[in-house]
């Protein structure tokens, strides 16, 4: 019985590795600027087991969140004029938010999860969320992964990797899916 016990173990935790190994190996694609080596390796298939069970609590049914490590954290949600077109929201960086046709507001709920997150960042809370210019009743929070997405009007909100600037949007309109979220929650209707 203990031999079984140490067989299915080894079995588990050899399975582990090649699953760590193989999400840390080089698909050809640009670095995400995590190193392989640094990922510390499964102690135990309890332990394994244990790490797949909350990710999977956490995570809307239906989704799962392999791509927690991109993630970006804000501590204000400020409104930004954009000259002839409105107004739009930026972190505390000045980094445009995005919200996702496919979330959903009411409940909040999240659908960008796995290879979604390399492109646009759930916004996560950092201590506690201050407001410049947006109405601090609209300001909410949505679970993933064990932390706190920021919501505005019940959408939760990302960061595109496309902006590498202040004040860029290039994620607005992206896929007719993807728009800059206003003061008011809503998605801006700029084309830009």
């Amino acid at each position: 019985m203990i031999q079984q016990r140490i067989v299915l173990l080894s079995a588990a935790g050899l399975a582990s590795a090649l699953l760590l190994a193989a999400c840390g190996s080089s698909t050809g694609k640009a670095s995400s600027g995590t190193n392989p080596g640094s990922v510390a390796p499964v102690a135990t298939a309890a332990t394994a087991a244990t790490a797949a069970s909350e990710s999977a609590t956490s995570a809307p049914a239906g989704s799962s969140d392999s791509g927690s490590g991109h993630m970006a954290t804000t501590t204000m949600l400020m409104a930004k004029a954009v000259k002839g077109m409105g107004s739009v929201v930026t972190d505390d960086k000045g980094m445009t938010l995005y919200r996702y046709d496919k979330d959903q507001a009411t409940p909040s709920k999240w659908t960008c999860a796995g290879e979604c997150t390399k492109t646009w960042m759930p916004v996560m809370e950092q201590d506690s969320v201050q407001t410049m210019g947006v109405e601090k009743s609209l300001l909410g929070t949505v679970h993933r992964d064990g932390m706190k997405q920021v919501t505005l009007g019940g959408w939760p909100l990302y960061r595109y990797m496309g902006d590498t600037k202040a004040g860029q949007m290039n994620g607005q309109a992206k896929d007719k899916m993807w728009y800059a979220v206003t003061p008011s929650g809503e998605k801006s209707t700029m084309t830009g």
